[in-house]
């Protein structure tokens, strides 16, 4: 597959060190938004490994535990003397103390939660420079307290609850602060970021969609070389972008391959046809494999076992079709940075399977192509709009690559997708209707696994229910559900239940991710 360190010429990456916070990949996120790429690994990464990614930096995230707490999670002390410029962040500023000599972390019984005020005591140091204001509003969340820096640290900043609130080691490179830079409820959050990463690790602001893209040619290049290379193509953001990606590196050695799995958005099958075989100049092979999937899927209602369902049939019609493509030997997909994270990394534990990556099967016969594996949604959609791609297809909302089947809990059947198809595309309808496409994230309907009585007409009822998901975000890894007008849900409501046989009532999601995900299943 292409390599996502490659993704960044000008410097080595920002590595974010998760230390369990709940911000690490919003830290990762701020770095990117600085124009310099950054990825996230674990803290259990060695100093050897540090060295053998030549990063320009290194960020240690926050995290929920006391640095006294036995089996908190450290860093190999080897990685302080690599050379290689540090930011601590809240957990990562009292790990440094903890670690380096003379430092102090003291529990204080009493911590600091929310915006607080905090005072630059150094206006001269690296963080602060660009004429920061003395008295500042950060974000706070710790319990300890720095109470003595290392010995050779300078004291930077202080609030009446953390003595050091920042402290730096100019000639070391190593930096801290006790709050968040990267929320928003810290003004001068993304300036300290910055300050570190410009004039600290000396990275330029170079990493744009337009070098991602250049990169990402060239590495597509040098791997497939002159042979033949299929696109799983869904129809999806993600994947019409991979493709355009691959097609604009290799042009006529790619074919792309759509498999109608029966499970797609109402309509969406002859949309993505007429899309990408009629306007988008792509060799596009058609395959109704509905009937397949429904076999396959019959009888199995465990969410995992569906998804890999899905993933293993998937592959294997891919299989298939190859045998007639010559010298098929790569297999394009689009793969995103937080389906790898959300299936479970060094640094993550596995939340879910996603059919293109936990799901697919050991004894695969394609090497992959995954051009988008290092970016979020964002930036994909940045990439497609740079490609040249239509907003029809750059802006459509993300959807789950086993489509239906993890919108329906329990059996997925023929009837029930029916049914699904048509109360999903009410709600966004509506939502289209309403001018909030660009604002909301995702918003479709799900089908439970339930019934439940109502009155229609004066007679008694036996229906499913369906229940309406929307929900805001900026990457998929977190998101909030969103507020939508009462009006809003009443028409959906109205509709769902006169135009849809089946269903009798319905539902709105108020879960955020966390606690739940944005997909049911």
């Amino acid at each position: 597959m292409t390599d996502p360190d490659a993704v960044t010429s000008e410097t080595g990456p920002i590595l974010v060190v998760d230390f369990g916070a709940q911000y690490a990949q919003l830290i990762a996120r701020r770095v990117r938004e600085a124009h310099v790429y950054s990825e996230i690994v674990s803290h259990t990464i060695t100093a050897a490994e540090v060295t053998a990614r030549q990063p320009a930096g290194i960020i240690f995230s926050g995290g929920p535990k006391s640095v006294h707490v036995e089996g908190a999670p450290v860093i190999d002390p080897a990685v302080y003397d690599l050379g290689v410029p540090v930011l601590g962040i809240c957990y990562g500023a009292q790990l440094i103390a903890q670690q380096l000599p003379g430092g102090v972390v003291a529990n204080t019984g009493s911590g600091e939660y929310g915006r607080t005020e905090m005072t630059v005591t150094a206006p001269d140091a690296v963080l602060f420079g660009g004429g920061q204001p003395e008295l500042q509003q950060v974000w706070m969340s710790h319990f300890d307290s720095i109470s003595v820096p290392p010995d050779g640290f300078a004291i930077t900043s202080s609030t009446p609850g953390a003595p050091v609130a920042g402290m730096e080691h100019v000639e070391r490179k190593i930096h801290a602060v006790q709050y968040h830079p990267e929320v928003v409820h810290t003004p001068h959050g993304q300036a300290v970021l910055e300050h570190f990463l410009y004039d600290v690790c000396g990275c330029p602001p170079a990493w744009v969609m337009s070098s991602v893209i250049d990169t990402q040619v060239d590495l597509i290049r040098k791997q497939v070389g002159g042979a033949k290379v299929i696109c799983a193509l869904s129809g999806g953001v993600d994947s019409a972008v991979a493709a355009a990606l691959v097609h604009k590196a290799i042009g006529p050695q790619l074919t792309c391959v759509f498999v109608d799995t029966g499970l797609m958005r109402l309509g969406e099958g002859e949309q993505v046809v007429e899309t990408f075989q009629r306007h988008q100049g792509i060799e596009l092979i058609h395959v109704r494999a509905a009937d397949r999937y429904f076999e396959r899927l019959e009888g199995i209602t465990d969410p995992e076992d569906k998804r890999k369902a899905i993933g293993e049939l998937f592959i294997r019609i891919f299989e298939d079709v190859s045998g007639g493509i010559e010298d098929a030997k790569f297999l394009v997909q689009g793969t995103l940075y937080p389906d790898v994270i959300e299936s479970g990394t060094a640094s993550a534990a596995k939340i879910k399977s996603h059919h293109n990556v936990g799901g697919l099967p050991e004894d695969m016969q394609f090497d992959l192509v995954e051009p988008l594996r290092s970016l979020f949604k964002d930036e994909v959609r940045k990439v497609g709009t740079e490609l040249g791609l239509p907003d029809e297809i750059v802006w459509r909302q993300p959807f789950p690559g086993p489509g239906l089947g993890v919108r329906i809990i329990g059996e997925v059947t023929p009837d029930k997708v029916a049914i699904l198809q048509r109360a999903d595309a009410i709600v966004r309808e509506e939502i289209r209707a309403a001018g909030l496409e660009r604002e909301i994230w995702q918003a479709f309907a799900v089908l439970p696994d339930i019934r439940s009585v109502g009155v229609m007409g004066d007679e008694r009822t036996y229906g499913y229910p369906a229940i309406i998901r929307a929900v805001t975000s900026e990457d998929a890894m977190t998101a909030d559900w969103a507020r939508l007008p009462y009006d809003l849900l009443e028409r959906m409501s109205s509709r769902i239940i006169n135009e849809v046989d089946g269903i009798n009532r319905v539902a709105y999601d108020v879960t955020s991710k966390p606690p739940g995900t944005i997909e049911w299943e």
